[in-house]
């Protein structure tokens, strides 16, 4: 009993000591890091926080305010040991500012994300997901894929795995508002500094400050032992943690001096929302010579087109006519480049008949045609494609989440899942790194948020660029090898029930269990 009281009031204490704020002091032993292209001053902000008499100091800096860094502010807010830390949210973007205003009457946004089941149990968990069901968002529950030879296909249905979903398809400002509404009514003590990152003073090691690592730590409130960030618009503040969720070509990634990997794909993806006669209720995704098109559902009739090409198509079809783009869009689904792909597989013959052998198709093993798309309902939009990866996750009082770590090509819809799943594993480190007392900017805490999110990370990009480059090619054993592939996913039940639940974000990997 004597140690579970003494316990339990360390515990208080290190919780306690998190919420006071600390007096700034003067040092000259920090090294500066500075970028010419990462913030420039933004007069036009008319609310600002003039700190250059008294610069605020908090206990994590979140730079990007998208949905990865407000998924992390969500759910630092949600639990007990993290939902009185200080945290400063610094984006120029001017909705963090405002209330989340959706008109249901507008046609869906093309820019979408299909959420796993895993990233919905997050939502749920922080609070998110019931403003979430307030606005226009389509669950599935199956998913057909096939290829443009007509050798193979494969479809996915949620109760293979006894879920009543697959995913769901949501608008990225319904994500991003939801994530504002939910963090807006609670007490979690945060500040928006609508400006842009343009410096970083990092502190310097143990060793340049003449301090053995082994003698006792001097108090927290030393200037010495935090990150200082300079703003576009003249601001500055004192932070112990600087979390990097700003994107995939992220200042607080250059400042903090970390190596990348990776390469660009030469491929671009249009996004558009098309409508339909019907309301469409399955994710269809269909591997063509140049590259994948996705139709995903969006509700009320809608859909969401991803479509990877070279970037010389791509440019002709955001510019062709709408008639043009959708005759393209349902000869790409349809008979485009090549026949359906029959039940039996191969009609009569006996190739790869092994797999379904005393197999009987059910309704729902059956090829499906996708639904018609009769109008284009928005604007085409183009990107490129490109995987990244960051050598490193973390560095001492600098962690990088969601697409500052990594850049994946999107054919499965995982980027984002990824970074949710960054930002719900990074804030439960902080919280485990409290309750033992450890300095949340010391690399042996955030050293565990790298070793949990960095392998799982590494294995998707592996699955996802693999996928990219099998089907890039187009040549008759390949082929033949794509539909063996295909056809074991759909017809060998071990096998489907684990790629199932790993593209569900169940971290298993896809074999046989």
């Amino acid at each position: 009993m004597f140690c579970t009281r003494v316990i339990a009031r360390k515990l208080y204490v290190n919780v306690s000591r998190l919420k006071v704020r600390h007096k700034p002091f003067c040092t000259d032993a920090a090294t500066r890091v500075s970028g010419s292209n990462c913030g420039q001053p933004s007069p036009e902000h008319k609310e600002t926080h003039d700190l250059s008499n008294n610069i605020q100091h908090y206990d994590i800096a979140i730079v990007g305010g998208g949905m990865v860094g407000m998924a992390l502010a969500c759910s630092l807010a949600s639990m007990p040991l993290t939902k009185h830390l200080n945290v400063a949210i610094i984006d120029s973007n001017p909705a963090l500012g405002s209330r989340p205003y959706f008109n249901k009457e507008d046609p869906p946004d093309p820019r979408v994300s299909t959420v796993t089941p895993a990233t919905i149990s997050f939502f749920k968990d922080v609070g998110a997901w019931q403003y979430v069901e307030q606005h226009r968002h389509a669950y599935f529950d199956k998913m057909q894929v096939w290829d443009y030879t007509g050798l193979g296909y494969t479809r996915y249905n949620a109760q293979d795995i006894n879920k009543e979903v697959l995913g769901c398809v949501v608008e990225n400002k319904v994500l991003h508002g939801s994530l504002l509404s939910c963090i807006e009514n609670t007490d979690f003590q945060k500040t928006i500094y609508p400006s842009k990152l343009s410096s970083m003073t990092l502190p310097p090691s143990p060793s340049s400050l003449g301090m053995d690592s082994t003698s006792s730590r001097p108090p927290l409130s030393s200037q010495r032992h935090l990150a200082k960030l300079e703003l576009s618009d003249g601001n500055s503040l004192y932070t112990k943690l600087v979390v990097g969720a700003d994107g995939g070509k992220s200042c607080v990634r250059e400042l903090a001096g970390f190596k990348t990997t990776g390469w660009n794909y030469s491929q671009n993806a249009i996004i558009c929302t098309v409508e339909h006669t019907v309301e469409n209720g399955c994710a269809w995704q269909r591997f063509l010579p140049a590259g994948p098109i996705a139709l995903l559902p969006m509700g009320d009739n809608f859909s969401n087109i991803v479509w990877t090409m070279n970037p010389k198509e791509s440019t002709n079809r955001k510019l062709m006519n709408e008639d043009e783009f959708v005759k393209d869009v349902n000869n790409a689904l349809d008979y485009g480049y090549g026949p359906h792909p029959t039940s039996s597989l191969f009609g009569s013959g006996e190739m790869f008949s092994w797999p379904r052998a005393g197999v009987t198709l059910s309704a729902n093993d059956c090829f499906e045609v996708p639904p018609k798309v009769v109008k284009l309902a928005s604007e085409r939009m183009v990107f490129p494609l490109s995987l990244r990866h960051a050598s490193d996750y973390v560095s001492k009082h600098v962690v990088l989440i969601g697409d500052a770590a990594h850049t994946v090509h999107p054919l499965a819809g995982q980027g984002v899942n990824m970074g949710f799943g960054d930002a719900f594993a990074l804030s439960r480190v902080i919280a485990e790194g409290i309750a033992v007392g450890s300095d949340i900017g010391e690399v042996t805490v955030l050293k565990k948020y790298e070793a949990e999110r960095k392998p799982a990370n590494i294995m998707m990009m592996g699955i996802l660029d693999g996928f990219q480059k099998a089907y890039s090619v187009d040549f008759g054993p390949l082929n033949i090898l794509r539909a063996a592939a295909l056809h074991g996913a759909h017809f060998i039940s071990p096998l489907k029930r684990s790629i199932i639940s790993y593209a569900s974000g169940e971290q298993k990997l896809p074999l046989f269990t």
